[in-house]
């Protein structure tokens, strides 16, 4: 994947749940099992480094609201399901919303075997200020409807609710830097929430705990100062400045760009003015991508799944060619980068000895069309088949 190389023909020897060799011809030990997928073309297991294991497709504000947790619960082992059977065998849960510590019974439940799924990174319920982004603003006041988030207003609160939350089985922690988001005159305006001294004490107590801080950031400032707090990733990241990005290149933070939850969106709206206001959004954010790729910032790969079907995430990478990335790059910035992010470098994300066997196969080469990643016919997790 480093190389853009494809090896044909291509053998991978597993032992148990790790890979031992690749080459054109590998040692086949006596009584191994043979599995021949022709002439497909065999990759490292698909990262999103952004989901939502407890959304799905609907009002995301009444799905919180009317369902209760034990049921979007069994939805979201539904949703781990699909996304393996889809290749992904790798992937960051960016907020429950609303459903608490929910997801760690999940990862842990795919960790033991019970239920299938990817490798899974939580963070439970994301983190919010009082009466900012996700927190049911447009309820009556008097029912007291719970926010989808944890609140915490100032630095110490922040700790606070962290320390929580990784008692309670997080991985790492998921940050709301802004909102609500708006377009005033063709331009993206979107209040930060968190000043960069309150998200460099998340970073420096996620360090503390060896966990990591990514963020909802859409635009300036608030990514700017996720940028220099030094975030795991900033993800949407619609707007950003030319210092944002000089920050993001010299400490390789990537963008997690989203594109296909801003189509879906555009594409399902509830009335024609909604669905043109989408648009014009969607359509920035394709401007300003392109001026992120000439920037040579670093990319990584999150679909924001949940609000749209789980399972079909992989447009994504299409996405991101079709708007100006090379195949290549975008494959890379999925294994190679988003093997950073969720933080298992060197576990997963390549074929190499040593690594996780976790291994799909797609049909043609997606090298030259990106979309063969849509078609996974063939996934193997830790050395175990889950789609023959």
């Amino acid at each position: 994947m480093e190389t853009g190389k494809i090896l044909a023909p291509g053998e991978v020897l597993v032992e148990g749940e790790r890979i031992t060799a690749v080459g054109t011809e590998v040692n086949h030990p006596q009584g191994a099992k043979v599995i021949d997928l022709g002439d497909a073309t065999l990759l490292p297991g698909l990262i999103d480094a952004h989901v939502h294991l407890f959304l799905h497709p609907g009002a995301e504000d009444l799905q919180t609201v009317e369902e209760s947790v034990p049921w979007r619960t069994i939805l979201a082992e539904q949703a781990a399901k699909a996304d393996l059977m889809a290749g992904f065998t790798a992937e960051r849960d960016m907020g429950t919303e609303g459903a608490g510590p929910a997801d760690s019974a999940v990862r842990d439940a795919i960790n033991q075997g019970l239920i299938p799924g990817p490798r899974m990174r939580v963070s439970g319920n994301a983190i919010d200020i009082l009466g900012g982004h996700e927190d049911a603003i447009h309820y009556n006041p008097a029912q007291h409807v719970l926010s989808n988030a944890d609140y915490a207003n100032d630095a110490e609160q922040i700790i606070e609710v962290m320390r929580r939350q990784h008692k309670e089985g997080s991985d790492f922690a998921k940050i709301y830097e802004t909102g609500k988001d708006r377009m005033v005159d063709g331009v993206l305006q979107t209040p930060y929430q968190y000043t960069e001294a309150q998200l460099a004490a998340a970073v420096k107590e996620a360090r503390r705990m060896g966990t990591t801080v990514g963020v909802h950031a859409q635009g300036e400032p608030g990514t700017l100062y996720a940028a220099q707090a030094g975030v795991a990733s900033i993800d949407h990241a619609t707007q950003l400045s030319d210092e944002t990005m000089r920050l993001m290149k010299e400490k390789d933070i990537p963008a997690i760009p989203t594109f296909v939850a801003f189509e879906y969106f555009a594409e399902h709206a509830t009335s024609p003015e909604m669905a043109a206001r989408e648009r014009v959004l969607l359509d920035y954010k394709i401007a300003e991508f392109k001026k992120q790729i000439a920037a040579g910032i670093p990319f990584a790969v999150g679909s924001d799944v949940g609000p749209f079907p789980h399972g079909t995430q992989a447009r994504e990478m299409e996405l991101m060619v079709h708007y100006g990335m090379k195949p290549l790059a975008v494959l890379q910035a999925d294994m190679i980068e988003g093997s950073r992010v969720l933080g298992w470098e060197g576990q997963i994300g390549k074929l190499q000895p040593g690594y996780y066997a976790d291994i799909v196969a797609v049909p043609g080469n997606p090298l030259q069309d990106i979309t063969a990643v849509e078609h996974v016919q063939f996934v193997m997790k830790g050395g175990v088949v889950v789609r023959p």
